[in-house]
């Protein structure tokens, strides 16, 4: 398959409004690891516009990306998934170790009753033990954590969940993706992952809450691992992309209305006034609008605004990963140590997301030239320098022609 510039831009803007988002949990009510003295609900139907669809953007491009890595794999299960486990699995475990902790401290310290005066080495302790004893009221902290990068597991298991199925059933697989994207590109065929979508959440997401704990997250896997899927059965080039670029506009529209309702429905009912059961069926209907929709609209122009390879796409491309695992810590480290200055949200907010931007890249400029730290943060080993050319022999002299 040939490479998909326009999706390697979407995962690297995808993961840029992540570190938004982060940003933005920092200033509104939603509990969240640290929340600033200015939180209130101003910016929550901002944040709205983006929460529906970006993890499941994410999914998306991940597992379009996963397609293109079997590709190059050449179908080898071995040279795939070993691999693939390696730069998953080794981040995910050095960052519950190494990067996730300063979070778990400083929520200890701003929200434990009482606070918490003992230093980050002596939390760092407990935290490896497991502690599980720092609790506000039936709420307990469980040590040691993942936060942020439970993107990793469930990108793990679902790329297992993909291998089998391409290893052990793989023309099943191969019909049932090509019966997919004919189903996709005929008319009205991009409503059915809306179907999905909607079922799923008005079935499942008041039965399960939304924990980031795998095993019991149900609402969530029924919506990211059909996604994960979907992104490596649409990856390679087709008539289904002609219909979703000619799709971009109406479902921009309708990703659009549907915002607009979510936000009078969350705003009007925010004090805990529980809604009609009718407005609570149509507000989860209309979410997964939004959320399809913007995916829609966002591969769509995408496809055809996007532009191709340079420096800068292959550079974002492979800083991605080291921002993504640091960037949440740095934001956490960056609102503390901002807090006793008590400035603006509007001045401190926009200096969050410079700052954090800035720091996350000069981190991965020093990273990527470290042989060593290069797997931590999961970027491919530099392969070794080419062995130096022994110096072409000297041009023999020509003989003489009067010999």
């Amino acid at each position: 398959m040939e490479r998909r510039y326009d999706l390697d831009w979407i995962r690297i803007c995808a993961f840029g409004v992540l570190v938004l988002y982060h940003v933005g949990m920092y200033y509104v009510t939603w509990d969240w690891h640290v929340n600033s003295p200015h939180a209130g609900p101003a910016l929550e139907p901002l944040m709205r516009l983006a929460s529906p669809w970006r993890l499941s953007l994410l999914f998306l491009v991940s597992g379009a990306a996963t397609a293109f890595l079997w590709e190059r794999c050449r179908g080898d299960g071995r040279s795939f998934l070993g691999p693939r486990s390696w730069r998953l699995l080794l981040p995910l475990v050095f960052g519950m170790l190494v990067i996730v902790p300063p979070q778990s401290y400083f929520e200890v310290v701003e929200k434990l009753p009482g606070g918490y005066h003992d230093g980050y080495l002596a939390f760092w302790r407990r935290y490896l033990a497991g502690d599980g004893s720092f609790c506000r009221d039936d709420d307990c902290l469980a040590l040691p954590t993942w936060n942020h990068l439970w993107f990793l597991a469930y990108l793990w298991c679902y790329t297992a969940v993909l291998w089998a199925l391409l290893r052990f059933a793989p023309r099943a697989t191969a019909g049932a993706v090509e019966r997919l994207r004919a189903l996709l590109a005929r008319p009205g065929g991009l409503l059915w992952p809306l179907a999905w979508l909607a079922i799923a959440r008005m079935l499942l997401v008041g039965r399960f809450e939304s924990t980031h704990a795998l095993v019991d997250d149900w609402y969530n896997h029924a919506q990211y691992l059909p996604l994960f899927l979907l992104g490596c059965a649409i990856a390679r080039p087709g008539p289904l992309w002609e219909r979703i670029e000619a799709a971009r506009w109406p479902a921009l529209g309708a990703a659009l209305a549907a915002w607009l309702y979510l936000t009078w429905y969350f705003g009007h009912y925010a004090d805990g006034m529980p809604p009609p059961e009718p407005l609570r069926w149509l507000q989860r209907l209309l979410w997964s609008v939004q959320q399809w929709g913007a995916i829609v609209a966002i591969l769509g122009f995408a496809r055809r605004l996007a532009p191709g390879d340079s420096p800068a796409r292959r550079w974002l491309g492979e800083a991605v990963f080291p921002v993504y695992i640091l960037h949440q810590t740095v934001i956490v480290l960056l609102a503390v140590g901002l807090q006793p200055l008590d400035l603006s949200p509007w001045i401190e907010g926009p200096l969050l997301v410079l700052a954090t931007f800035a720091l996350c890249f000069a981190a991965y400029a020093i990273i990527r030239r470290l042989g060593w730290l290069r797997p931590l943060f999961g970027l491919r080993r530099r392969p070794p320098p080419p062995p130096p050319r022994s110096p072409p022999p000297p041009p023999r002299e020509a003989a003489d022609v009067r010999s």
